[in-house]
């Protein structure tokens, strides 16, 4: 085959621009860290690069569901907390009434008492970000009036629940006809109607108003039952805290273990890449410099 001067120099661009070319791939790599630019550099990388990112974004959401399942959960805590708190100090109130002898004094324990009773409710329309977390599902509405009776239907069993895994949630709310009507399995009260809570502080109220000792004396033991109640709530709350804390600490391994596979997947090694590119343009310059040497003869140069 004759090889003329023209494919010689056409050859050499060629020849030039792979050169380039591979030389560009490594300049980009090191600018930017990636293995590849586009997916079609390699469709092994990208596929599973976007299946890692994906992972990522799904636990980083899951991430989210357990911060906003815990500030819940730990609102609907402090709410029990208080409310147990209520419960110890009318029972110290009742066990000091013995001691009452002026009206003055019966009259200043059950204000104190009436103080008790308004701050009960108000616990009970305890709220996170502007969700009502006694209700079930009617966030949106409180569960008690002023007067401490039922604005919503109590006897559901409305449970909410916080995706906080694959395949994996928690109940977060605690429901108002558990917690005002002494436990899931008693359902006294209903809209219009206060619940057991509401009904032994009115009674005990009530009491105090009549002078009579020997009904404030017996209320003693309801209202341990009602410290029992909510010490059985708070125990359930914590319990479920509890898990948040070992699921949380599950998903910041796997963000760390997934990123450390994204970056395997999709990082260049600088070192080598560093090395791959400084090849690369020897090659280049070394392809310059024998194609300076086919472009430079010409038939002039035999001419003389």
């Amino acid at each position: 085959m004759r090889i003329t001067n023209n494919m010689l120099i056409n050859n050499m661009i060629k020849y030039i621009g792979n050169n380039l070319t591979r030389m560009d791939k490594f300049q980009a790599q090191l600018a930017t860290g990636k293995k590849i630019q586009v997916p079609s550099d390699d469709p092994v990388v990208a596929a599973r690069a976007l299946k890692l990112r994906t992972d990522v974004a799904e636990i980083q959401q899951y991430q989210r569901n357990l911060k906003d399942a815990r500030s819940w959960l730990e609102i609907t805590e402090s709410a029990l907390s208080d409310m147990g708190d209520i419960f110890q100090r009318v029972r110290e109130l009742i066990v000091g009434s013995d001691a009452i002898e002026s009206p003055e004094d019966l009259q200043a324990t059950r204000n104190e008492i009436e103080q008790l009773r308004t701050q009960l409710i108000n616990l009970g329309n305890s709220a996170y970000a502007g969700r009502y977390i006694f209700t079930g599902f009617k966030t949106d509405q409180k569960l008690l009036d002023e007067n401490g009776n039922f604005l919503v239907d109590v006897s559901n069993t409305e449970q909410i629940f916080y995706q906080i895994g694959l395949a994996d949630s928690i109940n977060i709310n605690v429901l108002g006809g558990d917690m005002f009507n002494g436990g899931a399995d008693i359902t006294p009260g209903d809209i219009g109607n206060p619940g057991k809570l509401i009904q032994d502080m009115n009674d005990l109220l009530q009491a105090f108003e009549d002078a009579n000792y020997s009904d404030i004396s017996s209320m003693a033991q309801r209202f341990s039952d009602n410290l029992d109640n909510v010490l059985r709530l708070r125990a359930d709350v914590g319990a479920r805290i509890n898990r948040l804390d070992l699921t949380e600490n599950r998903m910041l391994n796997d963000v760390t273990n997934f990123t450390r596979l994204m970056s395997e997947n999709e990082n260049v090694d600088m070192t080598e890449t560093i090395m791959n590119l400084k090849n690369e343009e020897n090659v280049y310059r070394a392809s310059l410099a024998g194609g300076a040497r086919i472009i430079m003869p010409s038939l002039v140069d035999f001419l003389r």
